[in-house]
């Protein structure tokens, strides 16, 4: 019985890092190579078990789904190394949580002092010889691994995908971003790289490629409509003009890029270029949440302060559809999610039309935009099943969930301040 109920599409989080799930309100006023330093230490940490990877996940796919987000792409970073193993724990929680995931096996081959330029004159010697010594995964291995991942969890419970993911143009070696695109290309899955997130990745381009991170990442061939740029703040004209041309995505995910003091995205000129945009909350240490209505709402507040011609503020419309078209195709599953229209998936969410946030009701996208907050959602339903209601997960023991989290995630935080 849908009386005064709204009927819209899930909401496509288009970019989210699950493995900082236990990190949450735990840092603040640190720039992004700085904030790393801390997240992912450059010496490594003690790996998380395979239960805490599980609860990680569901802990993320139970904040997803109580805010609308019926399907995410979650670039899986795992400390020291990604494993099997471990892949197989963020799968089932989200096979088990009743959420459509694109989950990725997210690889940096390079020591992450080598991604980042001047390191050699700034940090002492002996840290960067125990740094470099450390062994990162060859090509070869990362390639066989994507590939036995694909056979297992390619197409899991009619919702799950993996995704080809190599972190970053200044993380990965050349060799390693044409191999990833290429299995990507076999396989039709989603390329999804961190490009120009901060100001010092674009310097960074100059140093080591001679040019921007687009032109290398074009100059290798690997740009098309199946890439996704997570981020891309600090594009030139040239670099937003190509990635239309190839018919790429980029994932906008304005929280995180405020948090870190990134900076602002392009909007008008990357939506003018015919880029095709989603939006998400990127990792929950640097938004702190994976709640999308807050991100829909930043979206559409912050490129009004960016300039000042106001007919090219991002309207209500353009934001819901890159909240849930944009951020389908970002994952290619355009054809399936982010419209309720015969043929699609029944990914959908049911909001109580009575509640305060839309007492009175003007423009239905405004309120969605401006107004909502998640609270008016009464039901989410996922590939034809009800998975939450009345503001519980429907498939999870929530309660022992999140007690659980509190007595291993709390042992594993008070062992990784250590590494601090």
């Amino acid at each position: 019985d849908c009386t005064n109920r709204l009927l819209m599409p899930g909401l496509v989080n288009a970019h989210v890092h699950s493995w900082e799930a236990l990190f949450k309100g735990r840092y603040d006023n640190l720039p992004l190579e700085l904030w790393m330093l801390l997240s992912y230490p450059i010496l490594g940490v003690e790996p998380m078990s395979d239960r805490l990877i599980y609860l990680r996940t569901l802990l993320v796919g139970l904040e997803s789904l109580r805010n609308g987000v019926t399907c995410l792409l979650d670039d899986v970073i795992e400390m020291p190394t990604q494993s099997l193993a471990a892949l197989d724990a963020v799968f089932r929680g989200y096979e088990d949580i009743g959420i459509r995931a694109n989950c990725s096996g997210n690889i940096v081959n390079r020591p992450y002092i080598d991604s980042i330029p001047f390191v050699d004159d700034v940090l002492p010697a002996d840290l960067l010889a125990e740094a470099r010594a450390v062994s990162p995964r060859t090509v070869e291995e990362y390639l066989t691994t994507s590939k036995e991942a694909l056979i297992r969890y390619d197409g899991r419970a009619g919702r799950l995908r993996y995704v080809i993911a190599p972190s970053g143009p200044q993380r990965c070696t050349d060799d390693l971003i044409i191999g990833a695109n290429a299995l990507s290309r076999e396989y039709d899955t989603t390329f999804h790289v961190h490009v120009l997130e901060t100001k010092m990745q674009a310097v960074t381009g100059r140093e080591f490629y001679g040019a921007t991170l687009v032109e290398h990442l074009d100059s290798l061939g690997v740009l098309s409509d199946r890439a996704t740029l997570a981020h891309g703040i600090w594009l030139t004209d040239g670099d937003i003009a190509r990635l239309g041309e190839v018919g790429a995505s980029v994932a906008h995910n304005p929280m995180s890029n405020l948090k870190l003091g990134s900076g602002i995205a392009p909007w008008r000129a990357l939506l003018d270029a015919g880029v095709n945009l989603g939006l998400g909350s990127d990792g929950l240490s640097t938004n702190d949440s994976a709640r999308m209505f807050d991100v829909v709402k930043s979206a559409a507040l912050l490129h009004k302060v960016a300039q000042p011609d106001y007919t090219t503020w991002p309207t209500a419309d353009e934001v819901l559809w890159a909240a849930t078209r944009g951020g389908g195709t970002s994952a290619r599953l355009g054809s399936q999610v982010g419209a309720i229209a015969p043929g699609r998936k029944a990914d959908f969410l049911l909001m109580d039309l009575l509640s305060v946030n839309f007492t009175p009701v003007n423009d239905i996208a405004q309120h969605l935009v401006y107004v909502e907050n998640g609270d008016s959602i009464t039901e989410v339903w996922v590939n034809g099943e009800a998975v939450v209601r009345d503001g519980r997960c429907l498939l999870i023991d929530e309660g022992a969930v999140l007690a659980e989290i509190r007595e291993l995630g709390g042992e594993y935080l008070a062992r990784f301040a250590k590494v601090e």
